[in-house]
């Protein structure tokens, strides 16, 4: 097999490929690692995907679930001896000694840790361009962002740097990163995957998700990150076991498209590829109504009080005292100033004071206390319309990936890229972004959710979608190299 034809096979196809003897595991380990080293030594001339690298390869052939497929792991994501800095300075360097229960499973199941991707710090931007080691760029055009903040992840498995990736989505950050590279993004309902070992940005919020090339892959990397984790207390345990998909029609499936998330707002092309997927999915059997979540349009409110409280309270154990950073000075106090001043980046310093404002006294009630029931509502909402249907589609993201630096001057605009993905996660409920064409040469974002712990439904939906779409993601790949 050559390599042009290893590095476009899917991490399942490579999983039976390695267990029926046809390829090594070390062959397709040294392939990945080569893509993504070389990526991340061709500095402005690269997609800046990765922070760091392994330098050599597991041993071949390892007989398990995941066959020793190559992974590529969010930077977010501590994992014992090897660099987890979150994407910033803060944590420049910092090696824990642990490892995230999720990356636990993956690697205990066979997984090769092939690197750590770049992503904004602390999981806070929609562009990727909050890096405190530089913006990631977009495979499709280099003048534009994979969208975040699992922007590495999701370009390193759209531009074939690796088979497969795991992020976290906070507020969107799996789902519109992998609708702005063309791949498939995950996240699963809150709690179904351990958030131990993760850098937390808003406890309550995070979850860690797959980032892959297909539908199949997906259901593949979710079955081995979900159960309960007695290090982690909000963790689950997973109703049975995560499928892989076979759904070859929707016959008898109900979509509701609400009509607050999919009209004023959406790009003209996202629209039109969004309809293009709806009329698919009634070829497919499936019927479609128009419904309301009517506090929807509330929803990136909430989660701009709710996510940055969250955020200032896990971020204040970054003092230059235990780890990371440490700017020194006479006082304690002062200390404490120039490390933050020095180690975070203009973003984290907004949202912790964002946060820090909302949760102060005689604000708490006004602000915090306000979106925690707005919050309830939005939950409400999908409730009642999955009493009715049984997914919720949107756009995922209201447009295509727009050129770096169009959006940083203007933060309010930078947040309303995640408009149609923060109500899925103030409710808990799991969501997934599939691919759906292209608009103006760029990738363009189909966003099922349904109720709580129905991954292996959504997935099969989505499935049968993605195969009556046909969207062919390997032109960014041989734009990166795959193929030539």
């Amino acid at each position: 097999m050559s390599v042009t034809e290893m590095l476009e096979l899917s991490a399942r196809a490579a999983a039976e490929a390695i267990a029926a003897g046809s390829l090594s595991s070390g062959e397709l380990f040294d392939a990945y690692r080569t893509r993504a080293a070389g990526d991340r030594a061709a500095g402005e001339d690269g997609l800046n995907c990765f922070t760091w690298v392994a330098e050599r390869a597991p041993d071949e052939d390892a007989r398990s679930p995941l066959q020793g497929v190559p992974l590529a792991v969010k930077d977010l994501f501590c994992t014992e001896g090897v660099p987890s800095q979150s994407g910033s300075r803060i944590l420049e360097g910092y090696e824990p000694p642990y490892t995230a229960s999720v990356v636990s499973r993956l690697t205990g199941a066979g997984a090769s840790l092939l690197g750590k991707t770049n992503q904004d710090e602390f999981a806070m931007g929609s562009s990727n361009e909050n890096s405190a080691f530089g913006p990631v760029l977009n495979p499709w055009d280099t003048s534009r962002v994979p969208g975040g903040s699992s922007g590495g992840s999701a370009a390193a498995v759209a531009a074939g740097l690796a088979p497969w990736a795991i992020g976290t989505d906070t507020g969107g950050s799996i789902r519109q990163p992998a609708a702005l590279c063309g791949i498939v993004g995950l996240k699963p309902t809150y709690g179904a995957c351990s958030r131990y070992g993760m850098i937390a940005f808003a406890s309550s919020l995070d979850q860690a998700g797959p980032l892959t090339r297909d539908v199949t892959d997906a259901a593949l990397l979710l079955r081995h990150m979900v159960g309960r984790d007695r290090c982690d207390s909000t963790s689950v345990a997973f109703p049975g076991e995560i499928e892989l998909p076979r759904a070859e029609d929707l016959a008898g499936i109900r979509l509701g498209v609400p009509e607050e998330l999919s009209g004023a707002g959406i790009e003209p092309g996202v629209l039109e590829s969004f309809n293009a997927t709806l009329r698919l999915a009634e070829g497919l059997g499936a019927t479609i109504e128009s419904c309301r979540l009517p506090h929807a349009p509330h929803a990136l409110s909430a989660y701009y009080v709710i996510a940055p409280a969250e955020a200032s309270a896990n971020l204040a154990r970054f003092d230059g005292v235990r780890y990371g950073l440490r700017v020194e000075a006479d006082e304690l106090t002062e200390m404490y100033s120039r490390t933050r001043a020095a180690g975070f980046g203009a973003e984290v310093k907004r949202r912790i004071m964002l946060g820090t404002y909302a949760l102060s006294s005689g604000y708490y009630d006004a602000y915090y206390g306000t979106a925690q029931k707005v919050r309830t509502l939005i939950s409400q909402d999908f409730a009642d319309a999955f009493s009715k249907f049984d997914f919720i589609v949107t756009p995922t993201s209201p447009w295509t990936a727009f050129e770096l630096g169009s959006k940083t001057a203007d933060p309010y605009a930078m947040y309303l890229n995640d408009f149609c993905t923060v109500p899925m996660p103030l409710a808990g409920i799991p969501a997934i972004s599939i691919p759906s064409g292209l608009s103006d040469g760029l990738p363009v974002g189909f966003q099922l959710a349904g109720p709580a712990f129905c991954e292996s439904r959504l997935l099969g939906t989505a499935f049968a979608l993605e195969g009556a779409i046909g969207f062919d993601g390997s032109e960014a790949r041989r734009t990166r190299g795959v193929g030539q």
